[in-house]
C-alpha cells in the first residue's frame, strides 16, 4: 500500500533563433545560447495520489501557458489528471520568452512585445512560434515521466549553502526626497529602501530583511537503491548574468554541471523558494568578493557576466546537496502517504487611491507624447523604445487596476499544498517576500515545508512580487504599487490558507 512510483523526463528548449528575452524594461534580443535552457518534468505517484512537478529555466509563467501546457498533456494522455501539475519557473533573466506574440496588457506583463515598438535592422522571431515550441515539450516532458513511472524511493533533508542575500537596502532617510532624485514608474519608486541600493552612502542603515540559507532537498532513487535525481529547493532566483542578450539559466546551468560531475547525469528539478527580496549577489561585500573570485578562479575576463560568482554557488549547492545525501539515503522510504491538495484561494488585492490613478493618468499623458529615438544605432534604438513602452505599459496597468478594483478587490490564485510522507510542498505565483515563507514553515505541522515561488497559474497573469508590511512602508522596486498586485494583507491570507490546508493533509 502507497507504494511509490517515480518518473523522470527532460528536455533541452533552447532555441538558436533571435527571440525576444524577458527580464528587464527593456527588451534583449537573444544572440545565441550560452548554456541549455532545460524543462524537468518528476512524475511521483503512489496508487492513490500524485504530482506531476515541472520545472523550467525561464523568468515567469504567464499568458496562459499553464492552461495550453495541461490541455496539451491531456490530449497525448488523458489518464493524466493535468490539475496536478505544478510548474515553477527558476525565474532566469536570460530565458526565452514563452508570453507569445500578444499585446502585453493581455498577458499580464508591462514587458513591450515585438510589435509595440519599432525594430527596424533588427530581426525578431515570432514569440508565437516558441510559445507553441514550449508547450510541446514541456507536455511531452510530463507524459514521458508518467510512462517511465517505475517503483523506487525518496529520502529528503536539508543543508546549508549560502545563494542569497538581501537586495533591499534600507536609508535612514527617504531617498525620494534628495535632490535630483528620479521619480516615475519604472527605477524611480524610491522611498526609505531601494532595489540594490548603494551601501557606500552616509545614510545606509541596514538591509531590510536577513537571508534564508536553507537548502531543501528531496532525492530519487530506483528499486535497486540508485540515486536517480533530485529536487534541489533554494530561496534564490537564478538572476545571475541577468542583463545578457545570450540564452542562459544563470547558475542553475553550473549547480546541473557540478552535480553531474560527483553523480553522474542525473535528473536535477530546480525550484526558487521565496525570494522576492532577496538576490544571488552581495552588496556591501563586492571588492572583498571580487577578490575572492579572482584568486579562486583566476582574474582572466569572464565568458558571460558573473560566471565565477555562478561557478561559487554551484560548488555550496553541490557540497550541501552531498553532505545531506550522506546521511538522508540512510532513511529511503519506498511507500509513503501522499495527498495533493489544489484550491483556488482569494488574496486581497493592493488597491489604488484616487490619487495615484490621477498621477498614473498624468504621466502616462506625458509619456504618450514621448517620441521613439530617432538616432543611434538599431540596438540603442530598441533599448529605448521598449523601455518606453513598458513605462506607458506600466501606467496603464495601474489605471486599468483602479477601474476594476470596486468589483475584483481580490486575485484568485491556484494553490497547491502537497503532502509525501513527513514533507509538504506549497506553491504561490509571487516572487514572494522570505517573511511570508517563514511564517509557512514556522506554522507548519510537517518536518521539512518546501516553499514553491512563481508557480504556474491558469490564465494570463502570473509572476508579480508580493511584499510585506515593512517592505510596503520603506517602497522601492518591488515594493511599489508597480510591483505589487496583491497586498501585504493578501500575502497574510496567503499564510493562513496554506497553513489551514497543511494541517488538513497532514496526519500523525
Amino acid at each position: 500500500m502507497n507504494e511509490l512510483k517515480i518518473g523522470w523526463a527532460s528536455r533541452d528548449v533552447s532555441t538558436g533563433k533571435p527571440v525576444i528575452i524577458p527580464g528587464q524594461f527593456h527588451a534583449r534580443i537573444s544572440q545565441g545560447v550560452f548554456d541549455p535552457i532545460l524543462v524537468t518534468a518528476l512524475v511521483i505517484d503512489n496508487g492513490a495520489d500524485l504530482v506531476a512537478f515541472l520545472s523550467a529555466d525561464i523568468v515567469v509563467i504567464r499568458s496562459f501557458l499553464l492552461d495550453r501546457i495541461r490541455e496539451k498533456v491531456a490530449d497525448l494522455n488523458p489518464a493524466i489528471p493535468v490539475a496536478k501539475i505544478l510548474f515553477n519557473a527558476t525565474h532566469t533573466h536570460t530565458g526565452p520568452t514563452t508570453y507569445g506574440d500578444q499585446p502585453s496588457q493581455q498577458m499580464g506583463s508591462s514587458t513591450a512585445s515585438s510589435d509595440e515598438f519599432p525594430h527596424a535592422g533588427i530581426e525578431i522571431a515570432s514569440s508565437n512560434d516558441y510559445y507553441n515550441y514550449f508547450v510541446v515539450q514541456a507536455a511531452e516532458a510530463i507524459v514521458e515521466a508518467y510512462r517511465k513511472r517505475t517503483a523506487g524511493g525518496v529520502a529528503y533533508g536539508y543543508g546549508y549553502a549560502v545563494v542569497a542575500h538581501s537586495r533591499r537596502v534600507v536609508y535612514f532617510d527617504d531617498v525620494s526626497k534628495r535632490p535630483g532624485a528620479v521619480i516615475n514608474s519604472t527605477h524611480g519608486v524610491n522611498g526609505h529602501a531601494r532595489m540594490y541600493g548603494e551601501t557606500q552612502d552616509d545614510q545606509f542603515s541596514h538591509y531590510e530583511a536577513g537571508a534564508d540559507h536553507f537548502i531543501n532537498l528531496l532525492y530519487t532513487f530506483d528499486a535497486a537503491g540508485k540515486l536517480t535525481g533530485a529536487i534541489v529547493n533554494v530561496p534564490c532566483p537564478s538572476q545571475n548574468s541577468e542583463g545578457e542578450w545570450k540564452l542562459s539559466a544563470s547558475f542553475w546551468n553550473e549547480v546541473r554541471e557540478a552535480i553531474h560531475a560527483h553523480y553522474g547525469n542525473i535528473f536535477i528539478l530546480p525550484q526558487g523558494a521565496a525570494g522576492g527580496d532577496l538576490a544571488p549577489r552581495i552588496l556591501h561585500y563586492k571588492k572583498a568578493q571580487e577578490r575572492r573570485l579572482n584568486l579562486k578562479y583566476g582574474s582572466e575576463p569572464e565568458p558571460i557576466s558573473e560566471w565565477k560568482a555562478r561557478k561559487d554557488i554551484a560548488e555550496r549547492i553541490t557540497s550541501a546537496f552531498s553532505e545531506v545525501l550522506s546521511w538522508a539515503k540512510n532513511d529511503i522510504k519506498t511507500a509513503l502517504p501522499m495527498t495533493h491538495v489544489v484550491e483556488t484561494v482569494q488574496l486581497s488585492k493592493r488597491l489604488i487611491t484616487d490619487e495615484e490613478y490621477a498621477y498614473e493618468q498624468q504621466q502616462l499623458d506625458t509619456l504618450l507624447k514621448t517620441e521613439f529615438k530617432k538616432d543611434g544605432t538599431p540596438r540603442e534604438r530598441l533599448v529605448h523604445d521598449s523601455q518606453l513602452v513598458a513605462a506607458r505599459n506600466r501606467c496603464q496597468r495601474i489605471l486599468t487596476r483602479y477601474e476594476e478594483q470596486a468589483k475584483e478587490p481580490k486575485l484568485p490564485m491556484e494553490l497547491h499544498v502537497l503532502r509525501i510522507g513527513e514533507i509538504a510542498f506549497a506553491s504561490n505565483r509571487f516572487e514572494l517576500y522570505m517573511d511570508f515563507m517563514h511564517r509557512i514553515q514556522a506554522r507548519s505541522p510537517f518536518t521539512q515545508t518546501f516553499i514553491i515561488q512563481l508557480a504556474g497559474t491558469p490564465g494570463p497573469d502570473g509572476g508579480t512580487y508580493l511584499a510585506t508590511d515593512r517592505g510596503a512602508w520603506g517602497k522601492g522596486y518591488s515594493a511599489s504599487r508597480y510591483c505589487n498586485i496583491v497586498s501585504p494583507q493578501g500575502g497574510q491570507e496567503l499564510v493562513e490558507d496554506t497553513v489551514r490546508l497543511l494541517k488538513a493533509i497532514h496526519s500523525p
